[in-house]
């Protein structure tokens, strides 16, 4: 047998040991090659969408290949110091230490060209359903399939260079000392570990500061926070598994009611050993998993500022024109032909808002006909308000405004007419886009507001010309207007829209470019999301078959003892249980706490719920690692039953 037939039985005979580890490296492998094919298509123009998916993946490729890189260095560690009883075993028997880092370079390199051959040829499979998902997100008229060298040679190119300088380095993470010591492995290390009483309650206050600090922030101080509870709730976390858990174990320990109990004490017993062997792998893990969740959460979370972008911005069109602007009558009667010309039904209202000053408030306020807001309430169904000469009602300037505006009552004098009125209340219905006519605006019967208009045709006070069109079919309005939004941009980007008398929005061009952008953000998300969860998972994998021979010998004793398999079972769950929920539930109450603030956040933003979105995320992550862990405890029982 030569030495790289000797390479290769060894990792063939540690295959499950690397089975988690090998699936998450090809699944690494196959989304970095789906996003380089992506990356270099042919057919990829200089849109605005495309360049946001051209960047997305740029992004998402970055990440993906730092925290691959993180994932195979600390795999490869926990791998190696796992066998240092095997090392020892081949040291003592003769191998020189060269031989040795020879034999680890030649496996390393076994399993990452097999990862980089399999992800790759599964990434070019996949290839065509990829091109098809983006093709509908991104609404290009074609995205084929296409074969070029560029996307294989960075993939294969990233993956060997990163597993040559691993399999360079992996020797580093043996230990060094007496063959004897590596002989000893992990049965030598079992009794040194300790924990401190401070940091254990320093873990638990970190984490309790962090979660009431979320729950409880403001829009005034939630950006600030971004910056200061992720690394507080960091240091917290690796404190709590490394000494907190230790401490409340302990306290556990002393209930002999609850710790005699049964099989509580093998149970209790083994988590303190299991604790020990792996609070690091279990704050990796919790930490993995919350970045998982955050980031699905955070797109889905876009998503849901998408689905109710229409019910924020309710009109199809929107025309505001100053007096002195010329291209008024041109701009609306291209309006109007080009939905003719697409067949678009619509009703078009003209406002002409005037603006007087309150001495309520001694600030500006807007004045618009009710006869006018009738109009277009009766084009989306509402029903008509009636006012008499003297009242006026609040126009307000967004949805949550209205609960602080229906039940007040304010008397004011309007200066430059001089016409009083009593606004009482607010209006109910939801017509316009959030501060789209402005901050403070009323809506007055005609009878007044004729009095407002024809003191200001005397006097020059200031006025705006709103068209509001309301169009059923809004989506389909994304190539209307498209010459006036041009400039509308143009002058945008130069810094001179105060300048242009007129503005222009169009909410179904707006939302097409929204809902494509947030979506494809989601679909690179959940892919990543993919990778961090199946490395979270090969963590634990790997602890659990590495552990494999010592459980099997403790499991035969119990048998021996009459155990029967119900009871085993028992056992094994309690034992299973907590490595693979733990770290999780401490993930997902990281992630629970962190949407608070991000709901404050888009309250601020937007008026958004996104409850929705971010339930459906943590209800599918907890069905995945359910399966997953059902999956696992099959393999573990057959193995574990498979030595009795």
């Amino acid at each position: 047998m030569t030495f790289r037939q000797f390479a290769y039985r060894n990792v063939i005979r540690n295959r499950r040991v690397y089975t988690a580890f090998f699936m998450a490296s090809v699944f690494s492998v196959m989304v970095f090659f789906l996003y380089s094919m992506l990356l270099f298509h042919p057919s990829i123009e200089n849109r605005f969408v495309q360049e946001i998916a051209i960047m997305g993946m740029v992004i998402a490729e970055i990440i993906l290949y730092i925290f691959t890189v993180f994932f195979l260095f600390y795999s490869m560690r926990a791998f190696l110091q796992a066998r240092s009883k095997e090392f020892g075993i081949l040291l003592h028997l003769g191998m020189a230490k060269q031989q040795l880092n020879r034999l680890i370079f030649i496996e390393t390199m076994i399993i990452g060209t097999a990862s980089i051959v399999a992800g790759t040829i599964l990434g070019f499979m996949f290839s065509k359903f990829f091109f098809m998902i983006i093709r509908e997100i991104v609404l290009l008229p074609a995205l084929p399939l296409y074969l070029s060298w560029e996307p294989f040679a960075l993939t294969i190119g990233a993956f060997m260079s990163l597993f040559v300088i691993i399999s360079y380095v992996a020797p580093v993470f043996i230990r060094t000392g007496e063959v004897a010591d590596l002989i000893q492995g992990d049965a030598g290390s079992r009794g040194a570990y300790g924990y401190s009483k401070a940091r254990g309650y320093l873990g638990l206050l970190f984490l309790l500061m962090s979660y009431i600090m979320a729950a409880s922030t403001t829009n005034s101080v939630v950006i600030g926070l971004i910056f200061f509870l992720p690394p507080l709730a960091t240091v917290g976390t690796f404190y709590f598994f490394t000494d907190s858990l230790p401490l409340l174990l302990h306290k556990l320990r002393k209930r002999k009611r609850l710790y005699w109990h049964h099989y509580w004490l093998l149970s209790i017993s083994e988590g303190v050993v299991r604790l020990r062997e792996n609070a690091r792998m279990f704050f990796i893990v919790t930490i993995v998993s919350t970045v998982a969740f955050m980031s699905v959460g955070i797109l889905a979370s876009l998503t849901s500022f998408a689905s109710q972008y229409h019910e924020m911005h309710p009109l199809g069109l929107i025309y505001k024109s100053k007096p002195e602007n010329e291209l008024e009558r041109k701009h609306i009667t291209q309006l109007v032909d080009e939905l003719n010309a697409e067949q678009i039904d619509y009703s078009l209202v003209r406002f002409q808002v005037l603006e007087q000053t309150s001495t309520f408030t001694e600030n500006p306020v807007a004045i618009l006909k009710l006869s006018n807001v009738n109009m277009l309430a009766h084009s989306f169904g509402y029903q008509a308000i009636d006012m008499k000469k003297g009242e006026a009602i609040f126009l307000p300037p967004s949805a949550s405004s209205y609960d602080q505006l229906k039940n007040r009552t304010v008397r004011t004098l309007l200066e430059e007419s001089n016409v009083h009125v009593k606004i009482d209340g607010a209006y109910p219905y939801h017509l316009f886009s959030a501060y789209s006519i402005a901050m403070n605006a009323i809506v007055l019967n005609d009878l007044d507001y004729e009095l407002v208009l024809e003191s200001g045709l005397t006097q020059g006070a200031k006025s705006l010309s709103y068209y509001a069109f309301n169009i059923p079919d809004w989506q389909k309005t994304k190539e209307i207007g498209l010459s006036i939004d041009a400039k509308v941009a143009e002058s945008f980007l130069l810094g001179e829209s105060d300048d242009l008398p007129y503005s222009f929005e169009n909410p179904g061009m707006n939302y097409s470019v929204i809902r494509t952008t947030f979506s494809l953000l989601l679909f690179i998300g959940l892919l990543l999301a993919g990778v961090f969860f199946l490395a979270a998972g090969s963590f634990i994998y790997f602890r659990l078959y590495t552990s494999l021979e010592s459980d099997r010998k403790q499991f035969d004793v119990l048998r021996r003892m009459g155990i029967t398999d119900r009871e085993f079972k028992k056992i094994v769950n309690r034992q299973l249980i907590p490595q693979f929920f733990f770290p999780w539930g401490v993930a997902f109450v990281h992630s629970s706490f962190a949407f608070l603030s991000l709901q404050v956040i888009w309250d601020a933003l937007a008026e958004i719920s996104i409850v929705r979105e971010l339930v459906l995320v943590l209800v599918g992550f907890t069905l995945l690692q359910i399966f997953y862990f059902y999956l696992i405890r099959w393999r573990y029982l057959a193995h574990i039953k498979a030595s009795v």
